[in-house]
């Protein structure tokens, strides 16, 4: 009952919460930029998905980018990155996605990087993109929602840029043990500020951590503890079993647009590592190996290199992600 309760709660259009927790659908955090519905039925459900939408600046137009978070991210994480697409005259879409940060939590939804690549371009079609070309940027778990998406909507894809994407491995097959959605749900009911800042401590940063890294942190552990905890958890348990169960690697081949792989060296993300024997443990993650590996199978993919980065290079070290980033789309307008 509790999670179909809280369930219920994150389903609610937002509305204002105490601002020392954050409700589940991140009410009382702020967005950089302003944030709109877009509202629409799945799997016979109405639902919400948050968006942001930044008309470009400068001198004319470029084109279109679109922006899709990681799984511990939010649109809103991507706030230096549509600045500076903005700014180079780029209008820029960054969607939260279902289960996702400002967008509804439902507590039955089957979760597929399909649904989502769906659910994206249902977004995109309400904005008036009937069959227009964009570039599409996904970090983390959303550059494996950002292959799905170029798989599924090759002719609407002009470019595809993958920032240290999760799923470069099959986690299952080299033998990391399956764990139960509620199994996944139980740990994730155990996440707190300590606990999320050690995780990227570790696995993100290499070990560095800088001050401006908190405010995404809270991002997190105040939906983690605030009154819809038990949805925040649900959906990211349920999330959780999708990236585990559904590796882009095997599909890299298919692969059928212009594609750039920017990889921070450092990054040693794999889910499920916890689980991993020790010997096992060590082998996972290792990003300047997957990074040649993917660049390697995707056709006429290009390979850049961040050596003293890890998983999030647009948080560490934006300007610098920002101009390979722009180098990149650019030469594919």
């Amino acid at each position: 009952m509790r999670i179909l309760a809280a369930a219920l709660l994150a389903c609610l259009p937002l509305t204002t919460l105490a601002a020392e927790t954050y409700g589940p659908r991140l009410e009382g955090f702020d967005y950089p930029y302003p944030v709109k519905i877009f509202r629409f039925e799945s799997q016979r459900q109405p639902l919400e998905m948050a968006y942001i939408d930044v008309p470009a600046g400068g001198k004319g137009f470029a084109g279109t980018v679109v922006l899709l978070h990681g799984k511990n991210f939010c649109a809103a994480t991507w706030k230096d990155t549509i600045a500076a697409l903005s700014a180079a005259s780029y209008r820029v879409i960054a969607p939260d996605q279902i289960g996702f940060c400002k967008s509804s939590k439902p507590e039955r939804y089957q979760y597929s990087f399909g649904q989502l690549a769906a659910n994206t371009e249902a977004l995109l079609a309400h904005l008036g993109y009937g069959e227009g070309k964009l570039h599409i940027v996904g970090h983390s778990m959303g550059g494996m929602l950002a292959a799905r998406f170029a798989l599924m909507y090759p002719q609407r894809t002009l470019s595809l840029s993958l920032v240290n994407p999760i799923g470069l491995e099959d986690w299952k097959a080299k033998g990391v043990p399956w764990r139960s959605i509620d199994a996944w749900y139980t740990g994730e009911l155990k996440t707190s500020f300590d606990s999320i800042k050690k995780y990227q401590l570790d696995v993100y940063y290499n070990g560095q951590w800088k001050p401006e890294y908190e405010q995404w942190v809270r991002m997190q552990s105040r939906m983690y503890d605030g009154p819809g905890k038990q949805a925040v958890a649900w959906s990211q348990a349920l999330t959780s079993d999708m990236v585990f169960n559904q590796p882009v690697v095997y599909e890299l081949p298919k692969l059928a647009v212009p594609t750039t792989l920017f990889i921070g060296q450092t990054d040693r993300t794999a889910i499920g590592r916890d689980l991993a024997p020790p010997a096992l443990k060590a082998t996972l993650g290792n990003y300047p190996a997957l990074g040649k590996a993917a660049a390697a199978a995707i056709p006429g993919a290009t390979l850049v290199s961040f050596e003293d980065l890890g998983h999030s290079p647009q948080v560490q070290d934006p300007a610098r992600f920002n101009a390979a980033l722009l180098k990149a789309i650019s030469q594919h307008d």
